[in-house]
């Protein structure tokens, strides 16, 4: 699980060592949707850590959680509110669509970058990204030179969301270079469409879900799982997303498709 703090101070606690690439990224990008997986305190229990010696931590950019944090003495271990594999959640609603009056939400409103954090570690003097995630490798890059990104697994991942089968909606989903090749395998089937840009309706589908009609790739990313959230409650036989530009986000979210078509 990701333990979450409130101020750079903290890390002390919680970790032994903070090589420079990992200070230089957090100088950029903290607060903000940057985890960085580092050498463990002994005082981070290891059912935080599932046994391992790094700890996966970061620093939120909310108000509403900096000030919750800022109130207790001791960090937040947690993972995001969702049944395992499915897709996580980017608002209250959908937090109390998985689990009902079983937990107390506290609302800070839809999230402004709407993928998980990019999830950074370093192994043998090498810098690697276990996730992809809302900050893009070219903006990683900028500030320390190249990385590597980390194949997913089937098993004992490095960080959390590195799983090749995640973030997936109830409903079978595919994805596709050419949706309306594919959609031709679903005829008289109840289909949806998930795509990048471009008009908003298309006979072949029930129902489309635009990410962004300007074509931006941010804002792209902030809707996209808010989309596949409502894909998901029209009880449609399958759902087909697009493949995105593999650039930039683009590459993010093309990984949290992958994951999610399994």
């Amino acid at each position: 699980m990701i333990v979450h703090l409130h101020d750079l101070a903290q890390l002390n606690q919680i970790t032994v060592a903070f090589p420079s690439e990992a200070q230089k990224l957090a100088k950029t990008f903290w607060p903000g949707p940057l985890t960085l997986v580092l050498k463990k305190s002994p005082s981070v229990p290891n059912v935080v850590t599932a046994g391992k010696d790094t700890v996966a931590v970061r620093i939120p950019d909310h108000p509403l959680t900096l000030k919750l944090l800022q109130k207790l003495p001791f960090p937040i271990a947690a993972p995001s509110a969702n049944p395992f594999n499915h897709i996580s959640p980017t608002c209250a609603a959908h937090v109390e669509g998985y689990f009902g009056d079983t937990l107390t939400v506290l609302d800070g409103g839809e999230c402004k970058k709407g993928i998980e954090s990019t999830i950074i570690g370093f192994e043998d003097g090498e810098t690697l990204i276990y996730r992809l995630g809302s900050i893009a490798v070219n903006a990683i890059e900028a500030v320390i030179g190249p990385v590597r990104i980390q194949n997913k697994t089937k098993q004992s991942p490095n960080a959390p969301g590195m799983l090749e089968k995640h973030y997936s909606p109830r409903t079978k989903t595919f994805l596709a270079d050419n949706a309306n090749q594919l959609s031709e395998q679903f005829t008289g089937k109840k289909i949806g469409l998930l795509r990048f840009t471009g008009r908003g309706d298309h006979p072949a589908f029930s129902q489309v879900e635009v990410l962004s009609r300007s074509g931006c790739l941010t804002e792209a990313t902030t809707n996209l799982y808010a989309a596949l959230h409502k894909l998901d409650q029209m009880q449609l036989d399958a759902i087909i997303a697009e493949r995105m530009p593999d650039e930039g986000l683009g590459r993010s979210m093309n990984d949290r498709l992958e994951r999610a078509s399994k």
